[in-house]
């Protein structure tokens, strides 16, 4: 096998080796039935389990009973921009927003689309480097539901800790740091995450969501669109994204046998220390994007002296097999994506490598 190498990339993004290697072993048979699950019915009884083993998964690693179910859809996230608002904003309400990047800003314009929005708070001005403070959320009078986006992939910022705004429904799209440490999923209404940076590989997007949110959904929206339909038929009323689900699934129980959220924390709380590190002790030759207390530990974003200097890392870093760090258009530099798949020797080689660029460029 070709040497792998260590992939910073955003998403699509690096999983975990154990999961490959298995999934590449139950590729042509999986476990007797003479096919793989790329093939095999999405009625069929190895199928459903599947299914049923991945949401009762997913809510054992978040701490959630049976209040709260879990739904495999399609789409992506930029679907869900749509799927929120047109389930739960109804004419006459408004719905609030508070934007700490890209992704929130076209989720709060796709809702704009549908209903009555509110910015409740902003960090754009200073280009996104950070997340707001409590006491600057101001909410509008009884929202429908508050939308947060968890951590930010192209600014490298992410929420410290969670807001919560009592009875109203708080939506979090939660793409790329979910799983990555434990949280109180009960202060959420509705969790949705693209698969494809912390979950598995594209095709299929998550959605956690509260019963009651279930029970109030929109029921004059197209049918592939409501929330009621998708529990109601256990995420099968269409043919679904099997294997990128199975995928998942596999994910779900590697997270399991790593020793869960709290044990994933103090790796990636670790990984990222190798480079923030490196950063912070440059004397000025990589500077951070994001302020420190808004730190991402899954997107860390920074910038060299000058772009050629950025050019020559990239590509000497890339034929070192380390690959996928040019930053983002909007805020340029350099990005390594550390998600949860991302090994401690990936980070360590990428703070190496910093080092060694500014002995011989600084």
């Amino acid at each position: 096998m070709t040497e792998r190498v260590f992939n910073f990339n955003a998403g699509p993004a690096t999983l975990p080796l154990p999961v490959l290697e298995e999934a590449q072993r139950e590729m042509l048979n999986y476990r007797g039935s003479g096919m793989s699950v790329m093939e095999m019915s999405h009625r069929s009884k190895e199928y459903e389990a599947i299914n049923n083993e991945a949401e009762a998964n997913m809510k054992e690693l978040l701490g959630l009973g049976d209040n709260y179910r879990v739904l495999f859809l399609q789409g992506g996230a930029s679907t869900q921009f749509a799927m929120v608002p047109m389930n739960f904003l109804q004419p006459g309400q408004r719905a609030d927003y508070i934007l700490t990047g890209s992704w929130s800003e076209k989720a709060q314009k796709e809702a704009a689309k549908l209903g009555q929005t509110h910015i409740a708070a902003t960090t754009q001005e200073g280009n996104y480097k950070r997340i707001p403070s409590l006491e600057e959320i101001q909410l509008s009078e009884s929202p429908a539901y508050v939308h947060i986006t968890s951590n930010n992939t192209i600014f490298g910022t992410q929420w410290q800790s969670f807001p919560d705004f009592g009875n109203i429904p708080l939506v979090a799209d939660m793409s790329s740091d979910i799983l990555c440490k434990p949280f109180d999923a009960s202060k959420f209404a509705l969790i949705y995450a693209g698969a494809q940076k912390n979950l598995g590989p594209s095709g299929v997007t998550v959605v956690v969501i509260r019963q009651d949110m279930i029970e109030k959904a929109a029921t004059n929206i197209p049918t592939m669109l409501r929330y009621d339909i998708h529990a109601k038929n256990n995420s099968l009323y269409n043919t679904p994204p099997s294997y990128s689900v199975y995928m998942v699934n596999l994910v779900l129980k590697w997270l399991k046998a790593q020793g869960g959220l709290a044990s994933m924390e103090q790796r990636n709380l670790e990984k990222a220390a190798l480079i923030y590190d490196t950063i912070d002790g440059s004397n000025g030759f990589y500077s951070g994007h994001a302020d420190k207390d808004s730190r991402s530990t899954m997107n860390i974003t920074f910038r060299l002296p000058n772009e050629d200097l950025e050019k020559t890392f990239a590509s000497e870093a890339t034929k070192q097999g380390m690959i996928g760090l040019k930053g983002h258009r909007s805020v340029g530099g350099m990005r390594a994506s550390t998600y949860n798949a991302m090994s401690r020797e990936g980070c360590q080689a990428l703070a190496d490598f910093m080092k060694e660029f500014m002995r011989k460029n600084g």
